[in-house]
Formats: structure tokens, C-alpha cells, sequence
């Protein structure tokens, strides 16, 4: 599904990533592990094609992020690859179902309200679904990230530290969310932690820096 190939990405002259090598299958799950700084931030943007390497290629469902730029790659990343970021980024201006319309309209796809009541309802917010950004409470705004993720059906789930600041009963919600969500879609899942908690959950690790 994905595969990396001498990523190398360098910061103000100095090398703040490098990966050899690392390949996943279609429906996988990872965890990406490292202690802070080991710059698993920097290669879930560069899986996500927002972040461009200094050398090496990324490979994305067959195609090399590398070869494609501005519209084209807005929209193959919108079609093929969702992320939940530390911060949410949600549109406040927008209800939660217009959040997750324009994540279809931004991948070039139509607007599919069902979908979007179908991904929410399947997340316990079909209540929410005209309800603001900041009208919600933290959880039902991460489990709304995570709707406007999947509700393109990516063929690749990215989360950065997603239960870094959750407590244990939380951490565990949050994890099975996501895996459930990526099942759901049959997409390859990795999530970016330095949470001990969720080593024993995903059995494939990919470890940046000092053995996590």
C-alpha cells in the first residue's frame, strides 16, 4: 500500500529524519514509535504528501508523491489518505456535517450527505451532526476528525499521537475507534504515538530514533 525508499529530510542543515526503508500491505495496522523529536510528525506529513523530503521517494497506493504537485495531489490526497492531526483543525465556521462535505468537495468528489450521516451516526454524532465546532465537547470533536478522515474511504489512516494527552479508559476508546474506522475501510492504518499504553494493541512497529 505504501512504501518508503531513502527518506531523508533535512531541517535548517540539519537531518531531522531518515528512513531507510519501510513497506505496508493494504489493511495493515502500525504504530510508529519514537521518543519526542524523533520526527514521527515529519514522516506522517511526508506519508500525507504535505511535506515534501529532502531525498528519497514516498510511494502511496502505486503512485510517487514526489510527481505530483498542487491540484493533482490535493486531490489524490483527498481521495486516498485521511489524517487526524493533534490539533483538530475543524472549520468553525461550518456544522459538523459541512466539515465532512467539504473534505468531499476538497477530493474532487460530490457531496454525499448520506455518507457523511452514515460515517457520523456510525460514531454516536448523528445528533451533532448541525452542532459547531465549539459547541462540542473534546472527545466528540476528535471522533469528528476522525469521521472527516474516513468519509472519503482512504486507502491510507494517518494519526499523530492521538492519545498522548487522554487518560487510560479514553486512550483505549480512541485506539478501537480508529481501528475500527480503519477496518471499516479496508485501509492501512498508522498512528504516530511515543503512549506506551498502545504498543501491546498493534503488532507492527516501526521505530524512529531510540528503540521506543
Amino acid at each position: 500500500m505504501f512504501e518508503l525508499r531513502n527518506v531523508r529530510h533535512d531541517y535548517d542543515g540539519n537531518e531531522v529524519l531518515r528512513v531507510d526503508g519501510w513497506q505496508a500491505a493494504q489493511g495493515e495496522q502500525w504504530l510508529m514509535l519514537g521518543p519526542s523529536g524523533s520526527g514521527k510528525t515529519t514522516l506522517l506529513h511526508v506519508l500525507a504528501g504535505i511535506l515534501r523530503p529532502s531525498a528519497g521517494s514516498a510511494i502511496i497506493a502505486g503512485e510517487n508523491l514526489a510527481a505530483m504537485q498542487g491540484a493533482r495531489l490535493d486531490r489524490f490526497r483527498g481521495a486516498n489518505i485521511g489524517i487526524v492531526l493533534q490539533r483538530l483543525h475543524l472549520m468553525e465556521s461550518l456544522s459538523v456535517i459541512d466539515n465532512l462535505l467539504l473534505s468531499q468537495w476538497l477530493a474532487g468528489a460530490a457531496q454525499d450527505r448520506a455518507r457523511a450521516q452514515e460515517v457520523l451516526a456510525g460514531l454516536d454524532l448523528a445528533d451533532k451532526a448541525d452542532a459547531k465546532p465549539h459547541q462540542l465537547s473534546f472527545g466528540q470533536a476528535q471522533r469528528v476528525a476522525v469521521a472527516r478522515a474516513v468519509v472519503n474511504r482512504p486507502k491510507l489512516l494517518l494519526a499523530d499521537e492521538p492519545t498522548s494527552n487522554l487518560d487510560d479508559a479514553r486512550c483505549a476508546q480512541v485506539l478501537a475507534l480508529l481501528q475500527a474506522q480503519a477496518a471499516a475501510c479496508g485501509a492501512t492504518l498508522v498512528i504516530a504515538t511515543h503512549d506506551q499504553r498502545v504498543k501491546s494493541r498493534i503488532p507492527n512497529h516501526h521505530v524512529l530514533g531510540a528503540a521506543a
